[in-house]
């Protein structure tokens, strides 16, 4: 029945729903990664520039000319570090103007997918219950209907509709049952083209009538 789709489909909707939100989360968690990752590099070069200065001051007051020395060559160690972070520092700030953009496409595409999963839910309540009614309406017809019809024959009509899974009432076509697909006796045909007792098929057991 159409009805008992609905919940999937309504289920395949919210997954479609998650699928975009989780992907815009994922741009926003890489941006902001990002963002981290650079402050992390401008403290790096902001503790290096104060070592650098640090070691200019004792330069200036070193008489010692191996001591001088040696500290030129960690000013130099320092300067080349932070020429190396200052072009990591460049790329990430690449990197995150780039996930900006893809952030922006994927929200709009996110807010596409929202809108168009807003309308076919919509859709889909609507459509739910126009067949809940419906469904209502024929279960109060069945009712009706079944409590004119001998009790014996409906459980019968019951219990075969369960098991079997299909219709419990078929036709015989050229002396052939069309539910199981086998031969009946030509006693049990006639039976059935006479119209005046319930007739089932000594196959499958569904009950039968003549194809005319």
């Amino acid at each position: 029945m159409e009805i008992e789709t609905i919940p999937l489909r309504r289920k395949s909707l919210e997954a479609q729903l998650a699928a975009s939100a989780s992907a815009v989360d994922v741009l926003k968690h890489k941006t902001r990664q990002l963002e981290v990752d650079r402050k992390k590099l401008e403290l790096d070069v902001g503790t290096r520039t104060e070592s650098i200065a640090r070691f200019k001051t004792q330069q200036y007051q070193t008489r010692k000319n191996d001591e001088f020395q040696a500290l030129g060559h960690e000013i130099e160690r320092f300067e080349n570090e932070i020429r190396k972070i200052e072009d990591e520092e460049l790329e990430l700030m690449v990197q995150a103007d780039e996930f900006k953009i893809d952030l922006a496409e994927e929200e709009k595409k996110a807010a596409g997918v929202k809108e168009s999963i807003a309308r076919q839910t919509a859709d889909l309540d609507e459509k739910s219950k126009t067949l809940e009614s419906r469904l209502e309406d024929l279960t109060r017809e069945r009712a009706e209907l079944a409590g004119k019809i001998d009790e014996d024959l409906l459980g019968l009509f019951e219990r075969l509709f369960t098991s079997k899974g299909d219709a419990a009432i078929v036709a015989i076509e050229h002396g052939v049952c069309t539910g199981c697909h086998m031969k009946v006796t030509s006693a049990t045909a006639a039976s059935a083209r006479a119209g005046k007792e319930i007739v089932s098929c000594e196959n499958c057991g569904r009950i039968l009538y003549e194809q005319r």
